[in-house]
């Protein structure tokens, strides 16, 4: 049996810690900023015990951390009721007056607001497109149908596409297209991403009859 390559062999052991790495960053992480600071605030009284066991001080950052989430969800539960929203209210009243507070808070919850609807998602499908150039397709997101003066401009009627980019999809461009040039799959939000982020090795299922042989468009939809 022929070894590997140093390097191939190093890579190969690189790939089968980095989830193992990524899991054990993220629990410091929880624990070391979330925890830590929340062990205090909770078990003051055992500050002292905490600071002489190791042990002690980790498994009260977890008992923390878990205390934080249940908070966390009892708020999310009880802002569903009517006294949870009247509260919520009261609060968001309060730091709308406050100078710059107002600002900040203004700028964040239009944000979360955007990213936290679930009625109207923001990614209504997935469609591919011929971008950057005509004969190269890119998986994209529909947004939104174009308005004002982006769709008067045209007779066509155009929708809003978001492209992601790999590996980080929070980043992308925004392209105008006719409806008639996006080509619909039937592929969800969550496996389109996990195709994007993972530069096409995550590759799901076909479940639809769409396939890179048939794909149709009627109109050249973008040209460099």
């Amino acid at each position: 049996m022929q070894l590997p390559p140093l390097r191939t062999a190093f890579l190969s052991g690189l790939l089968l810690l980095a989830p193992l790495g990524v899991t054990i960053f993220a629990i410091y992480f929880l624990v070391s900023k979330i925890g830590t600071p929340a062990r205090d605030w909770f078990f003051p009284f055992l500050k002292d015990s905490a600071g002489t066991n190791a042990w002690i001080e980790v498994s009260l950052s977890l008992i923390s951390v878990g205390i934080v989430f249940v908070l966390i969800t009892l708020l999310g539960l009880a802002s569903r009721f009517l006294i949870g929203r009247f509260a919520l209210q009261w609060v968001e009243t309060i730091l709308t007056r406050l100078p710059l507070v107002s600002n900040i808070y203004t700028t964040v919850k239009q944000i979360t607001d955007t990213f936290g609807k679930q009625r109207n998602e923001i990614f209504q499908k997935v469609v591919l497109v011929e971008f950057p150039r005509t004969g190269i397709y890119s998986v994209g997101f529909v947004t939104s149908k174009a308005r004002g003066e982006i769709q008067d401009t045209t007779d066509a009627t155009m929708v809003n596409v978001f492209i992601p980019t790999t590996p980080n999809p929070t980043n992308g461009f925004l392209v105008m297209v006719p409806q008639e040039a996006t080509q619909s799959i039937k592929m969800t939000v969550v496996e389109a991403m996990k195709l994007i982020i993972s530069g096409g090795t995550v590759t799901p299922e076909s479940n639809s009859t769409a396939s890179g042989a048939n794909l149709k468009v009627t109109q050249p939809p973008l040209s460099t």
